[in-house]
């Protein structure tokens, strides 16, 4: 009986392992085969990401062919945006774009057109100044700002040190000023019954501060800041505009005007548009972009970085480790 019941266990025992070893041979089959689907998900991924960067690179004729063109041509310069140090619109990529349109030889003369509601002083002036030096450098190329829907404040800045100013009749132009905006919630905070509690080292650190009280003496100080850089820009004007401008207190207020009234009050020279200053006034109908822009390839590329990361990381079976992979520009 005993040998009877010790053999029952042992087929028992049998048949348990025996499904054990089914159950994991299933397991690991699926795994392969799961394995093995995200393998050839990951390849027509990269495959789909590679044409598509190929097709993109061959579609961006590369800027030394535009940049040795070889007939008389205006070189242009376009600036698009807010003018900060971040975007495209910085003042490196304006800066590097303009030293290669006054450096090609075939160039008859430089068209700066600029559609912008503003932004940096800093990047502006830099723009300006380089404008200037470039002007010396290059006496013979005339340069030329274009205005399209709006020019003002830095955009402005940077139009004053052009020989000619255009805009459309209807185009924003001015808004010579400089605001430093904020708020605050003092009041707000004593309704609610929120105390503020705010170290600093420095009587002034944080007069930024949002939650705390106003202070005359941080808003005087503020406000010579503001005046300062004010007239910087004034300056800057004056000298790149010289007698054509009509001076007024409400030149430097801050308003804008339509392109129109721009040239009653010698903001702008004349009216006309970009191809017409290039085919009548320079007299080099054909148009060189020399813009410095984040072509389709650059914008990819980091995308395209990413996903071939992914990619090893699924084929080493490594799905979890987050791959170290960076292709943004210095």
């Amino acid at each position: 009986m005993f040998r009877k019941n010790a053999q029952m266990n042992s087929n028992q025992s049998k048949n348990g392992q025996w499904e054990q070893d089914l159950i994991q041979k299933m397991l690991l089959q699926g795994f392969k085969e799961q394995r093995r689907a995200r393998r050839w998900s990951v390849f027509f991924k990269l495959f789909f990401v590679g044409y598509l960067v190929a097709i993109l690179f061959l579609a961006s004729p590369p800027k030394q062919l535009q940049q040795s063109y070889g007939e008389v041509h205006t070189a242009l310069i376009d600036i698009n945006g807010v003018i900060a140090a971040a975007e495209e619109a910085s003042a490196d990529n304006i800066v590097s774009g303009l030293r290669a349109a006054f450096k090609a030889k075939n160039s008859a003369g430089v068209l700066v057109r600029i559609n912008s509601p503003g932004g940096s002083p800093v990047q502006s002036g830099y723009v300006y100044d380089e404008i200037v030096r470039l002007r010396k450098l290059y006496p013979e190329k005339p340069v030329y700002a274009v205005m399209q829907d709006i020019c003002a404040s830095g955009g402005y800045y940077i139009a004053s040190a052009a020989d000619v100013i255009y805009a459309d009749k209807a185009s924003l132009v001015g808004s010579i000023g400089v605001i430093s905006p904020g708020f605050g919630f003092v009041d707000a905070m004593q309704k609610f019954g929120v105390e503020r509690r705010l170290l600093t080292a420095g009587d002034h650190k944080g007069f930024m501060d949002p939650f705390s009280p106003r202070d005359p003496i941080v808003e005087n100080h503020m406000q010579s800041i503001l005046d300062n850089a004010h007239q910087q820009f004034k300056n800057s004007v004056r000298a790149g505009r010289g007698e054509r401008l009509v001076e007024s207190p409400e030149v430097f207020s801050g308003l804008i005007w339509t392109g129109e009234q721009a040239v009653e009050n010698g903001l702008v020279d004349a009216l006309g548009s970009a191809s017409f200053v290039a085919r009548e006034i320079i007299g080099a109908e054909r148009i060189v972009d020399y813009t410095v822009r984040l072509d389709y390839f650059t914008l990819l590329a980091e995308q395209f970085g990413v996903a071939v990361g992914k990619g090893l990381a699924f084929v080493l079976g490594a799905e979890g480790v987050q791959p170290f992979i960076s292709m943004k520009p210095n």
